[in-house]
């Protein structure tokens, strides 16, 4: 008996048939890329094409952020889909014919695929204009650190563009091509960095009864630190307590006036990320004080937790399923200690962060790292579930 494959949901068929086209887009985008708030190249491809599809295009949000709005019919639901632009400061070591002209700077983390994905999914959408209501198609500078997301809300992002409901996708190196992920509540942590610089009293390494040592010091911090995820966080939830840097002194037969660390704090739950907070304020004072020295600290809150909310994520895997089949959605996918500034704007609109698989092969190593590449394979499969969304979404 000869069984036939299930053919493909027509949202996917169309989007396989123009996947050259948009491939190539990508693969420009991924010559030329642009750190944080320096999009202007990419901005300026973005604006071009949304504009020629008959978007209206508004450009400056968050510094180089792109909005484009397409209305139709007469539905009063709003919409949010949200690509981000920026490369990472990486020397790229993939050797593809499309590497990166520019050293130093890399699409590492599949921003490139995002912003190509969605711009397929746009120009279909525009096509067909099978949905009754208001899109609004978010090209975000600046995620990678330096708060893109949060800029474009503060430039008035939701007044001037409402939308309902709001979401963004992410590559998954991994997760198979052709699949899609889902998780309800927090999915990402927060990520806050903290700066603790130890105030002491130099002198010379024969005589430390005449010195307050801030590397003594330091290290009670360091080993103090450890108690907070082991003994202050309850054991069934997630925390990160990280300490990057510790730099202090010269030389050996010096005793050095001050230390510095830095420290990485991460925490899926916003009530475990202000008890991280003030134990690691707590400890750090104590520990310097009952050495003779001064802790000066500079708790630099970063991207909050990333949290879906429930009918939003519910809504979300029912239009993956019906595009994919129940075998090809992965529902309540493990939360991730990696963080992302969608949460900024999930903290002003419910919506859904979801997965979108980059598969196994070569290139398909984590992001961040200077073997990366944005599986091209993957892009039809998360055009056509930014397409059927929207139509599901405003009827």
């Amino acid at each position: 008996m000869t069984h036939l494959a299930a053919a493909a949901h027509p949202a996917l068929a169309r989007q396989q048939a123009q996947a050259d086209e948009f491939v190539a887009v990508r693969h420009d985008i991924h010559r030329h890329p642009e750190l944080g708030f320096e999009e202007l190249r990419t901005s300026e491809l973005v604006a071009e094409r949304l504009a020629a599809w008959g978007y209206e295009v508004h450009r400056g949000l968050g510094g180089t952020g792109v909005v484009g709005r397409l209305r139709h019919g007469d539905g009063a639901k709003c919409i949010g889909l949200r690509a981000d632009m920026d490369a990472l400061p990486i020397v790229e070591a993939t050797g593809l014919a499309y590497a990166s002209r520019h050293h130093g700077k890399m699409h590492a983390c599949g921003h490139d695929g995002h912003t190509a994905t969605l711009l397929a999914a746009a120009r279909h959408l525009a096509q067909t204009r099978r949905f009754n209501g208001t899109l609004n198609l978010i090209f975000q500078p600046a995620e990678e650190g330096a708060g893109g997301a949060r800029r474009m809300v503060e430039d008035g992002l939701f007044e001037r563009f409402p939308c309902d409901a709001i979401f963004a996708l992410h590559n998954a190196p991994g997760q198979p091509v052709g699949t899609l992920g889902f998780r309800s509540g927090a999915s990402l942590a927060s990520a806050d960095r903290v700066v603790i610089e130890l105030r002491g009293k130099g002198g010379h390494a024969a005589m430390p009864h005449f010195s307050s040592d801030p590397i003594v010091a330091g290290a009670a911090v360091v080993m103090a630190l450890q108690s907070i995820v082991a003994r202050n966080v309850d054991p069934l939830a997630s925390a990160v307590v990280t300490v990057g840097l510790f730099q202090s002194g010269t030389v050996n037969n010096v005793i050095p006036s001050t230390a510095r660390l830095e420290l990485s704090v991460r925490a899926l739950d916003r009530e475990v990320r202000k008890l991280l907070r003030q134990r690691i304020v707590d400890i750090a004072t104590a520990q310097a004080t009952s050495l003779g020295v001064v802790a000066d600290i500079d708790y630099q809150e970063g991207y909050p937790v990333l949290v879906n909310t429930d009918a939003e994520t519910a809504f979300a895997a029912q239009v993956a399923t019906e595009l994919l089949g129940p075998q090809r959605v992965l529902l309540d996918r493990p939360a991730v200690m990696g963080s992302e500034d969608f949460a900024f704007m999930l903290e002003h609109r419910p919506g859904c962060y979801l997965f979108l698989g980059n598969g196994d092969g070569a290139g398909s190593c984590m992001v961040h790292n200077p073997g990366y590449d944005f599986n091209d394979a993957a892009m039809a499969t998360g055009a056509a579930y930014w397409s059927l969304l929207v139509q599901r979404y405003l009827v």
